[in-house]
């Protein structure tokens, strides 16, 4: 089949006549798919009837939208451009016949992006997909990695929930508390640091490995160890929490993990926790939305689904010191938060 097709030239701008605005879905499905065989598959169409499709989007849009590269296609500037608009309204649209929805999960037919730190779907992730298959076989859950702060991920469609430290306050964004957890400290068995009493000196002493995935390498730890007269050394950084945990596994270097939701991947490679001989501000791990999503049936399942997984989840780790799922609206939740709240998220792999 051929995936470009003459692109015609461009419609008046405003004019909607003869556009079927069907199309949106299917350059939706083009645009995350990147693909003409992976859009028909998540649409259910025939590799020809897709791209036909494409070709109407392009002689629509005056824009090839996808083009070959090698054995790929990769979209134009005009489609990247694109792709969080066409997302968004089609959330809308969804949202404005939210109510013809059917409320049972059974009949959902969607995919639901969610954007998670890795301990958080290690610690959710198979009793999220366990549960979404068995009541929304329709439904397809897929995790990013977390990406740039702020809310523009959940305004512009490209996230529909975020899973993690909420650490900012936006009226624009929607936030559940779920989990509280703290930070403890973590090495290789043997390491010279878990021999005898971990002081605020020793723990300065050690080398430390940071996972951020933004390279962070300082925070209220820092700041911490500096109104002792203390100075820590950043070995390095690595951007994800499982890679810090095995480099962890060969090195001399300590690292830090939430205790509730890192500990047990910590020690599942033999890992050691030990106490952080410090005062640091608690971790709140909540749930964001947009309010487009709030009367939106779908997604109020899907909400319904990750509080149940983190309750079910803080009902087994009950005995942690980290504490019970938090109850009320917790600091770093949106609103008052502990100085320093943020840099400790992005010091534990949440920022």
């Amino acid at each position: 089949m051929s995936d470009e097709p003459g692109t015609g030239g461009p419609r008046a701008a405003g004019d909607l006549s003869g556009i079927d605005l069907n199309l949106l879905v299917a350059l939706d499905a083009l645009l995350a798919e990147e693909s003409v065989t992976g859009a028909a598959g998540r649409l259910g169409l025939s590799g020809p009837a897709m791209s036909r499709t494409l070709g109407r989007i392009r002689r629509a849009l005056g824009d090839p939208v996808l083009v070959r590269a090698g054995r790929h296609m990769v979209p134009t500037p005009r489609a990247l451009a694109l792709r969080a608009p066409v997302r968004r309204l089609l959330d809308d649209a969804r949202s404005l016949f939210a109510a013809e929805e059917p409320t049972d999960p059974s009949g959902l037919e969607r995919t639901f992006t969610l954007s998670a730190h890795d301990s958080n779907v290690l610690a959710f992730g198979a009793a999220l997909l366990d549960r979404a298959s068995r009541e929304a076989p329709g439904v397809t859950l897929c995790f990013l990695a977390e990406g740039p702060t702020g809310v523009a991920p959940l305004r512009d469609g490209v996230i529909d929930l975020e899973i993690g430290v909420v650490d900012r306050d936006e009226p624009e964004v929607r936030v559940e508390p779920l989990l509280q957890d703290r930070m403890v400290g973590v090495a290789r068995p043997g390491h010279p640091l878990l021999e005898g009493t971990v002081t605020p000196r020793r723990f300065a002493a050690a080398s430390h490995l940071l996972d951020s995935r933004r390279g962070r390498r300082s925070g209220p730890i820092d700041d911490a160890l500096a109104a002792l007269g203390l100075r820590r050394r950043v070995l390095g950084t690595v951007p994800t929490f499982g890679a810090a945990l095995h480099v962890l596994t060969g090195t001399d270097a300590v690292g830090i993990v939430s205790e509730r939701l890192g500990a047990p991947a910590a020690a599942a490679l033999g890992l050691k926790t030990f106490e952080i001989p410090l005062e640091l501000p608690p971790l709140e791990i909540c749930m964001a939305w947009h309010p487009r999503h709030e009367a939106d049936g779908g997604h109020r399942w899907l909400r319904g689904l990750v509080r149940d997984a983190v309750s079910a989840f803080g009902r087994r780790t009950q005995g942690f010191p980290g504490g019970s799922p938090a109850a009320g609206r917790p600091a770093a939740c949106g609103g008052e938060r502990p100085a320093g709240a943020s840099s400790i998220a992005g010091q534990a792999g949440f920022g």
